[in-house]
């Protein structure tokens, strides 16, 4: 047995042990990737059609490789059939190589396992919207088992990128525009998926989704402040709570430098600062990019130079820049074998962490003997249940000041009207398999079983006449069904019209990435149709299936209700008909406001006094049509009894905020209890209003749980203007209420002390107990 084999010697042995048995050749190979067949066209990956060419295996893998790229999601496959291909490359780098080393398996799992016929759960908005770390923490548990079932070692998700401008294509991907409640809910997902040994990647490190214009790929103009304040939380919570394995680079430039290229960032302030010690990989092709895109880089070697310096350990989806055009750098000294062995160190310790570098290990799971191959169920009725439950918990009743919803009892019969109504489609995110890539194979069909609205309230309302038209296309400018939209409408005794995006890839459609958006509108004459139906007399709910927050303003006004699903998944429709049938109460809390202008952009509620009203400032009013953190339920919940443990506290103290909260109505139902606070008066302007504890609450009718949040003078700080972290004392606002806009109790405290600079142990969260 090799000694790198040998389970009674340390990591660090085993590794050293390893690496001195490597050729450099050998060793340059473990930081790069293999993408078999990627030459099957379409658009997974930016810039796929001009990089990918389908890597040779025998040519790529005689030196062994550091990862596999895509074995289940480049085109369809089986899971038995995709287990027994992935099983078969690891074969072949184990009894083909010589020193049998196998490769890390990574694949997409943003909505879940992206491959043919797994379970497609919500985007990650819609967890967002659930404000449950727990429930997302279960998904991504059961995710990930799907994905260790069939050999996949990694997953390419979370995205921590936090909203700064509602068009970006990649809204849907994110966890909203708050960095605590990314922060919160990514940590969850991190443990979730990693408790099933599946490697969890944090992207995109870091500044992503700050581009100039919302404009993907688009540079970065970014200050310091709002980088450390706003960006890097989340990806810092989910390193020190979740104890996230790798992390991804973004493919921007931030203030003119690409992070791929940038030390500062990808080791600087992952490593030196926060003591990351797992693996960065590439995000795709962006090491080329530094040549191609960003031309800081004369040529590939050149690139892989760079990347490699600044702490690129591994270059995905295939080995462009690293491999040999690395090795001859490395030979002729123009790069340092210690960066090589650097990157080679962390790749080969997650290798061993995974059990890849143990004696006896095979590429056959665990149960492989156990359980037939064709018998892998990756849509079991375990993950179709709680897919139902994320989506069932997401879904956001925006208004209802008329009391349509939910749907009375002796409603007779309803118009479903709208693109959205009758496709499927429209509930999946961009990462989602059937959106991803069977648009390439029409004849497949979707994989999986995905109810459209329309099927799913005739499901609901059995004993309701349910009719439907869908009045335009999600794009386009063709009116023509614009006229049986209305007679339809005006013939039921109430219509739904349901409006929206439908994901796609690099322009493919009206959300995802790429898919960028000038403004807020609907797309196409969507914003049309619904006026027309709208002025029939008809009562109309209105019914938002999205990726992003638009602008609603008058179609809000207009409608009798108003409900938004951020992409809700194969079980979004029978939870978005539940809501309304009554069957089940809402409980979502938007992660993001709803503008009620079309042009008000860039804003979230993250903004100082002057980033708000703009009375007596400006013609822009960026007020939203409904704030972050807001969502309505079929009962009503009071809050009082506001207790705080002091009303002095040190700056490096905490204290104890506490309310009791009180189901006053006749359902049982869900509460979002929210925390926030404003520091009124700081070295640098401040936001308003910022999040810092949440936690749901479920209430039977009449009763009353006692809610207690934690909060460390730690949650108080910020970048001040010297760019260091710091508390520093004086009068700090508290505000504990439905939504940032709905504030039910206040009250103030007192930090007291010297202004405290605070470092890598500073606490991140708000814990808080629900008696």
């Amino acid at each position: 047995m090799h000694p790198w084999r040998d389970p009674t010697r340390s990591a660090d042995e085993r590794v050293k042990e390893l690496m001195a048995a490597m050729t450099l050749r050998e060793k340059i190979a473990q930081l790069g990737a293999a993408w078999i067949g990627a030459d099957t066209g379409g658009d997974v990956a930016p810039m796929q059609d001009v990089f990918a060419g389908g890597t040779d295996e025998q040519a790529s893998l005689q030196h062994g490789i550091g990862h596999l790229t895509r074995v289940f999601g480049t085109e369809p496959v089986t899971a038995a059939e995709g287990r027994r291909i992935l099983a078969e490359r690891q074969r072949h780098l184990i009894e083909n190589t010589r020193l049998g080393v196998p490769a890390i398996a990574h694949e997409e799992c943003l909505t879940g396992f992206t491959t043919f016929g797994a379970s497609v759960y919500p985007t990650s908005l819609a967890w967002a919207a659930t404000f449950d770390p727990e429930l997302i923490e279960e998904m991504a548990a059961a995710i990930g088992r799907d994905m260790a079932a069939v050999g996949v070692h990694q997953g390419l998700s979370p995205v921590l990128d936090v909203v700064r401008d509602y068009r970006w294509g990649r809204v849907e991907e994110t966890m909203g525009e708050d960095p605590y409640l990314v922060g919160a809910v990514g940590t969850a997902y991190v443990r979730g998926l990693q408790s099933a040994g599946v490697v969890a990647t944090l992207k995109h490190f870091a500044g992503y989704s700050a581009s100039r214009g919302a404009r993907n790929h688009a540079p970065v103009s970014i200050g310091p402040r709002e980088l450390a304040d706003v960006i890097l939380p989340p990806f810092e919570m989910a390193l020190r709570e979740g104890g996230a394995g790798s992390v991804m680079n973004s493919y921007t430039d931030v203030d003119g430098v690409p992070v791929g290229s940038d030390e500062t960032l990808l080791t600087g302030v992952l490593r030196d600062e926060w003591g990351f010690d797992g693996v960065v990989v590439s995000d795709y092709w962006s090491v080329s990019f530094l040549e191609t895109m960003h031309r800081v880089a004369e040529n590939p070697p050149q690139a892989g130079s760079l990347a490699l310096a600044a702490g690129i350990d591994v270059e995905l989806p295939d080995t462009r820049c690293y491999g040999d055009a690395l090795h001859e750098l490395v030979r002729d000294g123009r790069v340092a074998e210690e960066l090589v062995d650097r990157s080679v160190r962390r790749v080969l310790r997650q290798k061993l962490e995974l059990g890849l570098l143990d004696d006896g290990w095979s590429p056959e799971p665990p149960d492989a003997e156990q359980h037939r191959t064709d018998e892998i169920a990756l849509d079991s009725d375990t993950n179709r249940s709680l897919a139902r439950r994320v989506a069932e918990r997401s879904v956001v009743l925006l208004a209802n000041d008329s009391g349509a919803l939910p749907l009375a009892s002796d409603v007779g019969s309803i118009a479903v009207i709208g693109p959205c109504a009758d496709d499927p489609r429209t509930f999946l995110g961009c990462y989602s398999y059937p959106n991803h890539v069977l648009p390439r194979y029409p004849d497949l069909g979707l994989g999986i079983e995905v109810p459209s609205l329309v099927e799913s309230m005739r499901r609901e309302l059995p004993d309701v006449s349910i009719g439907h038209e869908q009045g335009c296309a999600i794009t386009g400018q063709d009116r023509s069904g614009f006229a049986a939209a209305t007679a339809a409408a005006q013939e039921a005794d109430l219509a739904v019209l349901v409006v929206g995006d439908r994901a796609g890839m690099f322009g493919g459609g009206t959300s995802g990435e790429g898919c960028d958006a000038p403004d807020l509108e609907l797309p196409g004459v969507q914003a049309e149709l619904a006026e027309a139906v709208q002025a029939v007399g008809t009562p109309v709910v209105l019914v938002v299936v999205s990726g992003r927050p638009y602008a609603l303003g008058g179609a809000a006004s207009r409608s009798a209700a108003v409900v938004q699903a951020f992409m809700p998944g194969e079980e979004g429709g029978a939870a978005i008909a539940g809501v309304l049938s009554g069957r089940i109460t809402p409980a979502g809390k938007l992660p993001v406001q709803i503008p009620a202008d079309a042009g008000a952009q860039p804003n979230t509620y993250l903004h100082p006094p002057l980033g708000g009203s703009s009375e007596g400032i400006s013609n822009l009013d960026t007020t939203p049509l409904f704030p972050f953190g807001h969502g309505l339920s079929y009962t009503e919940f009071a809050y009082d009894e506001l207790t705080v443990s002091a009303e002095t506290v040190p700056t490096d103290g905490e204290v104890e905020i506490a309310c009791s909260v009180r189901n006053a109505g006749d359902r049982t139902g869900t509460e979002i209890v929210q925390l926030y606070l404003d520091d009124p008066v700081a070295q640098v302007a401040r936001p308003v209003t910022q999040l810092v504890g949440f936690t749901p609450v479920r209430l039977e009718p009449g009763q009353t749980k006692r809610v207690t949040f934690r909060l460390h003078a730690d949650r108080t700080s910020y970048t001040g203007r010297s760019g260091d972290r710091i508390v520093e004392p004086g009068e700090i606002r508290l505000m504990v209420g439905a939504s940032s806009a709905d504030v039910r109790l206040r009250c103030s405290i007192q930090l007291t002390g010297d202004t405290r600079r605070v470092g890598i142990d500073r606490r991140l969260s708000t814990p808080a107990r629900v008696a």
